[in-house]
């Protein structure tokens, strides 16, 4: 089981051992599945992104085919996280810690929905790891119409996915070496997506001291 799991925190193990089906599925997870807040997406989307240019037999699927496919899966993504908020409703903030489920991170997504509103966090939160995946389900819980949340989880999956995967597959043109250092790429990204979330968590933890 752990040996499983580890394999789903490694962008390369998943599209290595699962291909273009555990991709979709990941992504899918990560946006809609609460116990989905530890999966990769960032690099796993950025790692398509340059596999698709560097090794097109891996996923079998062009680069606008392959930036509709993610898309619609971090759309029904989010859909599903949307529909599970919307019938847990109040019940979810009463749940009790897991563990795959921490009440903090409802604690900091809720942060951001109180910053920015709801629709900008829809959009922000899909290059935050945890509160993208913890946003569609609030969302369900406060009941924000769904129509407008749609709109808004279009533009959000959209933007995330063109924009990492376009990185990954015009860095591999320019730059043809770069897939020896991958490593070092996804350790960035960690940081730097990671970075406004210790921000808040650090902030909140200090409000509750006072």
């Amino acid at each position: 089981m752990w040996d499983f799991l580890k394999q789903l925190t490694n962008p390369n193990s998943i599209i290595e051992f699962g291909g273009l089906g555990l991709l979709l599925f990941v992504i899918f997870a990560e946006t809609g599945l609460f116990v989905g807040f530890f999966l990769p997406g960032d690099n796993l989307i950025l790692l398509a992104g340059i596999l698709c240019k560097a090794q097109p037999n891996l996923l079998h699927v062009n680069y606008f085919g392959l930036v509709f496919l993610m898309t619609l899966a971090a759309v029904l993504g989010n859909v599903f996280g949307y529909w599970f908020g919307r019938t847990l409703g109040e019940k979810l903030y009463s749940k009790k810690d897991s563990l795959f489920f921490k009440q903090k991170h409802l604690e900091i997504t809720k942060t951001y929905y109180a910053k920015y509103g709801g629709n900008t966090t829809l959009i922000i939160a899909r290059f935050l790891p945890i509160i993208r995946t913890f946003a569609p389900i609030i969302a369900g819980a406060i009941k924000v119409d769904f129509l407008k949340f749609m709109f808004f989880n279009i533009v959000g999956a959209l933007f995330w996915i063109l924009s990492l995967s376009s990185i990954g597959y015009f860095l591999v043109q320019m730059f043809p070496q770069i897939t020896q250092h991958l490593k070092f790429i996804f350790i960035a990204l960690i940081i730097l997506t990671s970075i406004p979330i210790f921000r808040i968590f650090i902030k909140n933890k200090t409000k509750n001291r006072i």
